[in-house]
């Protein structure tokens, strides 16, 4: 400020006096009410909204969180049932019905696409003390044209029956001949003890 403008704000201030103090107080009082009243409470106020938005996050995680449990406990809820139906409904009861699978399915289907069944072999079932399935192992061999022992094989593993097929052997019977030999090592199981 220059000299002449100080000297001008203070003759205003004196002969103003009555009206320039009242003022600068009420001033003061909003200053003061300002930095000890509305600033703290527009901080509590800052505060609450960033509590009340981390509760809001806190809420949704928790409802995410209940329900992949509840999911989860659907899944494992359903995948019980899913088991049950196959052990009642894809799986041989016993151990005949089971051999069946290997000695009446196989023939049956080789006869069917042109294939020459030689002969099965059934290893006595093998009973795993930590499991309730009971597993028979066959091995078969069958001779035949590719696209037939292709199909044959395709076949078997659609089957509604449950044979997994554990190794292919294929070989040629002879140079002259377009047949092939199929040696197919299967397996299939069967309930040991009641569900």
């Amino acid at each position: 400020m220059t000299g002449t403008t100080r000297l001008l704000v203070r003759r205003i201030a004196r002969e103003h006096r009555r009206i320039v103090v009242p003022l600068l107080i009420a001033l003061a009082v909003n200053v003061a009410a300002y930095a000890f009243v509305v600033y703290p409470l527009s901080q509590a106020v800052g505060s609450i909204e960033q509590r009340e938005a981390v509760a809001t996050r806190e809420l949704e995680a928790a409802r995410r969180e209940h329900a992949a449990a509840r999911g989860t406990l659907t899944g494992k809820d359903r995948a019980a049932e899913e088991l049950q139906r196959f052990y009642a409904d894809v799986l041989p009861t016993e151990f005949p019905s089971a051999r069946r699978l290997t000695h009446v399915r196989l023939p049956q289907l080789a006869r069917q696409l042109d294939l020459v069944y030689d002969k099965a072999t059934v290893t006595p079932p093998t009973i795993d003390r930590n499991s309730t399935l009971t597993r028979v192992r066959t091995v078969a061999e069958l001779a035949g044209r590719y696209d037939d022992i292709r199909t044959f094989i395709h076949q078997l593993e659609t089957a509604p029956e449950f044979v997994v097929i554990d190794a292919v052997k294929l070989s040629e019977e002879d140079e002259e001949s377009s047949l092939l030999n199929l040696t197919l090592q299967l397996s299939t199981y069967y309930r040991t003890t009641a569900p």
